[in-house]
């Protein structure tokens, strides 16, 4: 028991804790951007509300929202940890600082990239989760069948607003650019690091870090831009 919980506060074992949650929350941002493609399909948001509907209600889905708050609150918490201890490891820094000699400025940015997509992870969660589940700033409209919500109209309303719809792609520049880092490192952190292996991956993460982040960006843009002309 000991041993277990020893390698959980080491470095190494903090690193593996940061891989397991990173790759969890990848899977997630996949079956997210799926349900928001539906509103690319059908403008009329029928579609979208059926699939934001099955998410809703159904019990496993509902039941792994504890695990995806877990996972991110963990993986936050790891990342605070980590950051600090490189820090104390190095404190003079780089010999060459600001360059990217050493890293990516990306790489060398994660706490601040973090930071502002947990901020809009906070405003994103009260437009649509909050809402959803006790409408406390008035709640969503209500769907055309009894006991649902109308997730489609939530959004028309939320990004009739032109500054949202700025923070919101802001938002996914800094997720691009953290997934950047953070797909090949959550793979690396878990050990899977091989020559014949590290640059498939690596491509898979920069072609990820790219669409995932630009496909959420088009939904807002497409929404204001088009459906609510």
């Amino acid at each position: 028991m000991s041993s277990s919980s020893s390698f959980f506060t080491s470095s190494l074992g903090r690193k593996f804790v940061m891989g397991i949650t990173g790759i969890f929350l990848i899977t997630f941002l996949i079956v997210h951007v799926g349900v928001n493609a539906m509103v690319f399909l059908d403008s009329s948001g029928e579609l979208f509300n059926t699939a934001a509907h099955f998410m809703g209600t159904n019990w496993l889905i509902r039941s792994m929202e504890f695990v995806l708050f877990a996972g991110i609150i963990l993986h936050i918490v790891q990342s605070v940890v980590l950051t600090r201890a490189n820090k104390a490891a190095r404190p003079e820094g780089y010999a060459v600082s600001g360059s990217n000699v050493n890293s990516k400025w990306y790489s060398r940015s994660m706490g601040l990239l973090g930071t502002l997509i947990l901020m809009f992870l906070i405003i994103h969660l009260c437009h649509f989760w909050v809402e959803a589940r006790f409408g406390i700033w008035g709640g969503i409209p209500e769907g055309t069948v009894a006991g649902t919500h109308d997730m489609f109209a939530q959004m028309k309303i939320i990004f009739s607003n032109p500054i949202i719809v700025a923070v919101y792609v802001l938002a996914m520049i800094s997720l691009s650019y953290h997934l950047m880092h953070g797909f090949q490192s959550a793979f690396q952190s878990l050990g899977l690091n091989h020559y014949k292996y590290t640059p498939a991956i690596k491509a898979i993460g920069i072609w990820y870090s790219i669409i995932v982040p630009v496909l959420f960006a088009l939904m807002p843009l497409y929404v204001h831009f088009v459906i609510n002309k």
